[in-house]
């Protein structure tokens, strides 16, 4: 085994990286990224070092670092990435000869110490740098030079020159020697809506769907669906995503409820894709004609809504490819073709594609129908359930689409084990749903919380769903209005990304028996909601769903992912974070900082914790709360009471 060479100054860690630099480390623009390093030398020395930046145009910079912790030689910079590609970085250490020369210099003239002769080593060294200077520095270093020709009593000499710059002049221009380069990493900065927006999911078929007299139903489409797009922008959200919206198989067509038969006026569920209307790359006839889909996507993006596709890679027993592309799927021992099943669950209407049988055939056809809803102006996929298929498939798909269209984002609908999900984001993945709906309690969500922005953030970003058509959970169920409220404050805040689907915000929480799902499931059949009445009802989360929205724009801090910071309280169901954004990093101070009562049931009072050094702060500031308005002084630790059933949140901005 060869030793890799540790060079001059060993600069040991360096972050951020995945699996070694395997794979690039993830970001987006307008994120705050921390470059870190661990770099030491020997004896007592002073050490510089910095982040050799390299933009996807081509331009390479170089940023001072600063230490981290004492003790750990850790180095840091927190820098904003503005522009999207590849950024290429590696960490520079070389020896800091004007720090050490300061250093020294202070020591021995306060204690009478070769006074003369540290006035000399400074005069040398600032001869070093004048020859290394360019023309438009050397000024500035002839005249420093002058002054240690004046021949004035050291200590004087010694302030005048630092007066005069010295040390900012060298900090400008260093020498750099001996410089230790560590290897060279990757960043993919991809665009913000890549790792930073808000999500909404309706079914197309439901918005404007009529029941006539005798309980016939006419499916609502992409025309009647265009009203919708209103109250989604009204929300604030920048996604809105569809579920499958091609023809429904009618083989063992599942009916209301997951039922094995289903009626005649029972649409189906729309992920038993394709019967002989066609497939994956066809849209159902009730929903409208290609036009009809075009035109409602140009009409979103208008309104400043993009539209995001599911893409789920499994087939009806009526789907085209089952005649014509056999190969695709598991032929068992008696000749019929494998239907999906997780043990004792079946799943009869619906066929899972199988990688290994022709994985190239199968990986030009996806490619096919992906570039063509790209085409219509498709650039967000949702992709259903990829943790049960080949991750080298998606690996590939995702690198070819993005060859074609760089801006397009594939979110994983993969609910599993963290080394799938982990790996999926890996390997391309943009977004991935999250075991945030399961986690309720405050400890529960400040150890996840605090992985998603730190532990995981190099690959593997986030999107904190409140609900999806399978996902009604017992906090939901059972909590009431004030758990609806609560998860969405927390969602909203803590995440850069978040989703809910439909029904949300008017606190649909009736389960089936026995299940974590909304009882007569939209998945199964249509559903007739009065939206607007229910706002003016006053039955409506929407108004508290367009204020977190509205503040989510306001506050750029709580777009980000890695800056969130938990604080301590003393109560075990009061939760606190913050997130924070520099001014010497983004050039204004934003900072912001939650409050929540995660018990949907109780009223609850606390103390406070606050760090204040992690927010740049101390002794007492002024806080606004967003949600009221009302204006509170605030310090290090500070009293609170939330009640669930009015209120059970702080979102507090600091005001500097």
């Amino acid at each position: 085994m060869t030793q890799e060479n540790i060079g001059r100054f060993p600069i040991t860690s360096v972050w951020p990286q995945v699996d070694g630099g395997k794979y690039s480390a993830k970001a987006f623009v307008s994120e705050v990224i921390q470059f870190g390093a661990v770099a030491f030398r020997e004896g007592h020395d002073a050490l510089a070092v910095e982040l050799v930046l390299t933009t996807p145009k081509g331009n390479v910079s170089r940023h001072p670092m600063h230490p981290g912790a004492p003790g750990l030689d850790q180095w840091l910079l927190d820098l904003q990435l503005n522009e999207q590609g590849i950024y290429l970085f590696q960490i520079a250490a070389y020896d800091d000869e004007y720090e050490t020369w300061h250093h020294n210099t202070e020591v021995k003239l306060a204690a009478g110490i070769d006074q003369d002769l540290m006035i000399l080593e400074g005069k040398r060294l600032a001869e070093r740098f004048a020859k290394n200077a360019d023309a438009k520095a050397k000024k500035g270093w002839t005249a420093l030079l002058d002054i240690f020709d004046k021949n004035q009593e050291p200590i004087s000499t010694y302030e005048n020159i630092l007066a005069a710059g010295f040390g900012e002049m060298a900090k400008a221009n260093p020498l750099r020697n001996l410089e230790t380069v560590s290897a060279q990493y990757a960043i993919d900065c991809e665009r913000t809506l890549a790792g930073s927006g808000s999500w909404y999911e309706f079914f197309p078929r439901s918005e404007g769907a009529k029941k006539d007299k005798d309980g016939n139903v006419t499916s609502g489409n992409f025309k009647t669906a265009l009203k919708s797009l209103d109250r989604v922008v009204e929300m604030g959200f920048d996604v809105l995503y569809l579920p499958p919206i091609h023809p429904i198989g009618t083989a063992f067509k599942k009916g209301k409820n997951n039922t094995l038969n289903a009626g005649l006026d029972e649409p189906g569920s729309p992920w038993a894709i394709g019967n002989t209307a066609g497939g994956h790359d066809t849209i159902h006839p009730d929903l409208g004609t290609e036009k009809d889909f075009r035109a409602f996507v140009l009409k979103a993006n208008k309104l400043g809504l993009e539209i995001a596709m599911d893409l789920a890679l499994q087939a009806s027993p009526d789907h085209p490819w089952v005649q014509s592309h056999p190969e695709f799927f598991t032929t068992r021992a008696d000749g019929s073709i494998a239907y999906a099943e997780n043990p004792p669950k079946k799943y009869q209407d619906i066929y899972p594609v199988n990688f290994d049988n022709d994985p190239q055939g199968i990986f030009d056809e996806v490619l096919r129908v992906t570039k063509k809803w790209i085409s219509f102006g498709v650039k967000i996929f949702r992709v259903d359930n990829p943790h049960t298929k080949t991750v080298s498939f998606w690996q590939q798909l995702i690198a070819e689409v993005r060859k074609i269209e760089p801006d397009v984002i594939f979110l994983a609908e993969a609910f599993t084990r963290p080394a799938m999900m982990h790996t999926l984001g890996k390997i391309g993945f943009q977004q991935s749903y999250t075991y945030f709906t399961w986690r309720n309690t405050k400890a529960e969500l400040e150890s996840y919380l605090s992985e998603l922005a730190s532990q995981s953030a190099d690959f593997f970003r986030p999107n904190l769903w409140v609900n999806t058509p399978d996902i009604l959970t017992q906090y939901l169920q059972f909590g009431g209005r004030p758990a609806f409220n609560i998860r969405a404050i927390i969602a909203a805040t803590a995440g850069s990304s978040w989703g809910m689907y439909a029904g949300y915000e008017l606190y649909e929480s009736v389960a089936r028996a026995g299940a974590e799902e909304n009882i007569d499931s939209e998945k199964y059949e249509y559903k007739f909601r009065d939206f607007e009445a229910c706002v003016k009802s006053g039955n409506s989360l929407a108004p508290r769903v367009t204020q977190l929205n509205e503040i989510r724009k306001a506050h750029p801090a709580l777009r980000q992912l890695r800056n969130l910071k938990i604080h301590k309280t003393n109560d075990e169901s009061i939760l606190c974070f913050s997130k924070h954004l520099a001014a010497k990093t983004t050039g204004k101070a934003n900072t912001v900082i939650v409050v929540v009562n995660t018990d949907p049931a109780s009223v609850r009072e606390t103390t406070v914790h606050l760090d204040l050094a992690a927010l740049e702060l101390s002794g007492s500031f002024k806080v606004k709360d967003l949600l009221t308005g009302k204006i509170y002084e605030w310090s290090q630790d500070n009293y609170v009471r939330l009640d669930s059933f009015t209120e059970p949140a702080h979102i507090f901005e600091v005001i500097r």
